[in-house]
């Protein structure tokens, strides 16, 4: 059985493509399209793994994560898959709590094979 995912993307053509190849890969994902929405079900479903995406509604990526790390019991890694990619992008989000950070456009030959690397847990590879 592959890990539980909460895939945090407000656009419906990333979440298809993420959905997809995760998926495909045997993993569960679920998706939420806001930062207080990820932080919700996060709470009730126990991700082996969070992806994040930055820019989002109601509650950006940088304020999720952090309300995640805060939450009682969470310990799924959160990896930040953003198109922020500017220099310095990178070393704001991994300060702001996330453990990994994938730039889009993604690759969808070497994306699953990324983001494994991160998942531990009971359901996850990592265990």
């Amino acid at each position: 059985m592959g890990a539980r995912i909460l895939v945090v993307e407000d656009d419906p053509q990333n979440q298809y493509l993420v959905r997809f190849l995760l998926e495909r890969a045997g993993h569960e994902v679920i998706v939420a399209v806001d930062g207080q929405q990820a932080v919700d079900i996060a709470e009730q479903s126990a991700p082996d793994l969070v992806l994040m995406d930055m820019l989002l509604p109601r509650m950006d990526g940088w304020a999720a994560t952090r309300a995640l790390k805060q939450q009682a019991g969470f310990s799924a890694p959160i990896v930040a898959l953003t198109a922020y990619s500017m220099k310095g992008d990178r070393e704001s989000i991994l300060a702001a709590g996330c453990d990994g950070y994938i730039s889009k456009p993604i690759d969808p030959e070497t994306f699953v094979e990324e983001i494994e690397e991160y998942i531990v847990g009971p359901n996850g590879s990592g265990e």
